[in-house]
């Protein structure tokens, strides 16, 4: 996570500043952005699924490719997830559909 949120810092434009909204996961502390000066963390508040769309893809994913499946080794778990996940991004209207809120407004 520290490594990500270093891409990120780099990334950022000088003199701007990026906000990084996370869940509530156990390793995502609050401390994590402390060595960056240009970022900081917003927590989702728990029990917040509608605030988190990714939730809705793993839904999806379990649901249509993941659930009752037996896995041979990692390498076929990692297979199967990566066709899941081709799978899901072949349609960027379901995208749209999971990843959108009737209460978001999104502008460019």
């Amino acid at each position: 996570m520290t490594e990500h949120l270093a891409q990120i810092s780099r990334t950022t434009e000088k003199g701007r500043y990026a906000i990084v909204v996370m869940d509530g996961a156990g390793w995502h502390t609050d401390d994590i952005a402390n060595p960056f000066n240009n970022l900081s963390i917003i927590k989702l508040p728990p029990y917040s699924p509608e605030l988190n769309p990714i939730e809705q893809v793993w839904s999806w994913l379990r649901q249509h490719y993941l659930a009752n499946q037996n896995f041979s080794d990692y390498n076929d778990i990692l297979d199967k997830v990566c066709l899941a996940w081709n799978q899901f991004n072949e349609s960027a209207s379901r995208i749209t559909r999971m990843c959108s809120r009737d209460w978001i407004n999104l502008t460019s």
